[in-house]
């Protein structure tokens, strides 16, 4: 890819970003969209794991698979794992042997929190399925705040492409504490919440709403396709969301995966590549990749790892960016 044409400055604070010789780069390519959702870099073990997009088994059935990707030997070297996550889809490191998944569920399998080991054989235990009784829609995204806390959205894009049930419950985002059970709507109003992150201090989280695209797969335009901010105000020695408002609308597809850097700027995938924006809201630059970016990660020293369906891209911005996650 020509550098001039992959990244693209709205603003005059995006070089900075950018360091002086951003560079990206093709890690992997497959025949099926294996790069699609997830995107968990295990520091420890320099790993990265990813989720296809939906497929197809040979009965009809549907299906997602889970990929390792080992980055330390170039080339990389590609691991299709099977696990129990029925229709895996985002996932967040948990702690230095396990990752968080979500597993959207099927006609026959709730959806479901899911701890998964990130080593062979990759065994995956079951964390929540239901809010007091009523079972998820099809969870897609999570995040962990340092309370220990799980935070997670809930839209209905299972039941929409098919193979879930009904819904039994509103597109909301949930609030988990797993070592009692505890579980708490912490935001509703959403067409379809999607990608959910913090910023650096955890005072303020932002959730993507992609009401723009149908469970289908076509488009309406007069739908959300953007990012919702609010503050995380302790009430009662409890959180709860507040002065919500909306972030930013994007221009090209929808805003799907999102994360913050240490410094508080904000990256999600978009229909064509990754925005980001300051943390005031105001669009800086993109990392135009074509066909656009579902969700990412960052990894080490200002690389980010970009998931583009039948491709894995790494991107190298300056060695200061640090991903607010993990903060590498």
């Amino acid at each position: 890819m020509d550098s001039d044409e992959t990244f693209r400055a709205h603003e005059k604070q995006f070089p900075a970003i950018l360091g002086v010789a951003p560079v990206i780069d093709l890690l992997a390519e497959k025949d099926y969209p294996f790069a699609h959702e997830a995107g968990i870099y295990n520091p420890e073990t320099k790993d990265l794991f990813v989720t296809s997009n939906k497929l197809t088994n040979a009965d009809g059935s549907p299906h997602i698979q889970v990929t390792r990707i080992g980055l330390k030997t170039s080339p990389v070297t590609i691991e299709e794992i099977d696990t129990t996550i029925p229709m895996a889809n985002g996932g967040v490191n948990w702690d230095s042997k396990h990752a968080l998944m979500c597993g959207q569920g099927t006609m026959d399998q709730p959806s479901q929190l899911y701890s998964m080991k990130m080593e062979a054989p990759y065994h995956a235990s079951p964390i929540k399925g239901d809010f007091f009784g009523r079972p998820f829609n099809s969870v897609n995204d999570v995040v962990v705040h340092s309370d220990g806390s799980v935070w997670f959205t809930d839209p209905t894009y299972g039941f929409e492409q098919g193979y879930r049930p009904k819904p039994a419950l509103p597109s909301q985002v949930y609030r988990l504490r797993p070592e009692s059970g505890s579980i708490r709507v912490m935001a509703d109003g959403f067409g379809h919440p999607n990608g959910i992150c913090f910023s650096p201090d955890e005072k303020t989280v932002y959730i993507t709403d992609t009401d723009k695209q149908n469970g289908d797969g076509t488009v309406d335009d007069r739908k959300a396709s953007a990012i919702y901010a609010f503050d995380v105000s302790i009430y009662h020695g409890e959180p709860f969301l507040t002065n919500r408002r909306l972030f930013a609308a994007t221009d090209a597809g929808i805003p799907d995966g999102i994360k913050c850097d240490l410094d508080g700027n904000v990256y999600s995938g978009c229909g064509d590549g990754i925005h980001v924006w300051s943390p005031g809201g105001v669009l800086l630059g993109r990392i135009r990749i074509d066909g656009g970016v579902a969700n990412f990660c960052f990894g080490e020293n200002g690389e980010i790892f970009a998931l583009n369906e039948h491709r894995l891209w790494r991107v190298q911005l300056g060695t200061h960016v640090k991903g607010a996650l993990l903060g590498l």
